[in-house]
């Protein structure tokens, strides 16, 4: 479960995010939707302790960002848009342990899921090969391997699709759902509304830094008297919904 509660975050005189309230429910894969520049990836930031907020409170599995940072961490995995940070000269395998290393999982028990997210994401033709010269759809799926390899409750997801092609693209949305299944959370911010509308069925819409809605698509739908989440996204941007 993740609880945001009346989150603000101010960098000098800039605030990035007023007075973010919203509950993602335990199982449940939940869309963050907003523009660049709209907060989300700084609120997913501070969900995984990279940041700490100006004002309020983010609990993950009833721990606080705040008081138990350490034990939050342990609980989350995290993919960022963006750079996928990882290092060049390292195998896809040799990346992907070093971080699950880092949560202190057993070489066995690493290997096991290194092994099994191989085949989960089809990289087993490149698994051993140097990250440096792979293409960005090749580094995407490692870093999502590393997001995954330790098996985490809650998965905080940023523009996570970047990179993929349409074959992948629809595998990763599979594996989502797979996920979801097994009981995770997910936080999945994107700008693809097909994607979505795939896999959410509740959303929180950011614009400004300023929640405008959180709940079901279909509410948000009624809310706004749009059909298409495209238009409504493009409603909420140009100022034009209510």
């Amino acid at each position: 479960m993740i609880e945001v509660k009346q989150v603000a975050k101010r960098f000098d005189s800039f605030t990035a995010v007023h007075d973010l309230t919203f509950r993602v429910e335990a199982g449940e894969v939940y869309g963050l939707l907003g523009e660049n520049g709209a907060g989300k990836t700084t609120t997913m930031r501070m969900m995984a302790t990279i940041l700490q907020p100006t004002e309020g409170d983010i609990e993950i599995s009833g721990y606080s960002v705040r008081r138990d940072p350490a034990q939050v961490r342990r609980r989350i995995g995290i993919l960022f848009g963006g750079d996928v940070g990882l290092y060049n000269r390292l195998t896809a395998r040799e990346n992907i342990a070093y971080f699950g290393s880092l949560y202190g999982l057993a070489p066995a028990r690493l290997q096991e899921r290194i092994d099994s997210l191989s085949r989960l994401l089809d990289m087993e033709e490149f698994i051993d090969r140097r990250v440096g010269a792979f293409s960005r759809g090749m580094k995407q799926k490692v870093a999502i391997a590393r997001t995954l390899v330790h098996d985490p409750d809650v998965i905080l997801l940023d523009e996570p699709s970047t990179g993929l092609d349409v074959t992948t693209a629809n595998m990763f949305r599979r594996m989502v759902s797979r996920m979801q299944e097994e009981g995770k959370t997910i936080l999945f911010s994107s700008h693809n509304m097909g994607e979505i509308n795939k896999l959410c069925k509740r959303v929180a819409l950011i614009h400004k830094g300023r929640l405008r809605f959180a709940g079901t698509l279909d509410s948000l739908r009624q809310r706004f008297g749009l059909d298409d989440l495209d238009d409504i996204f493009m409603a909420v941007v140009e100022g034009s919904g209510q």
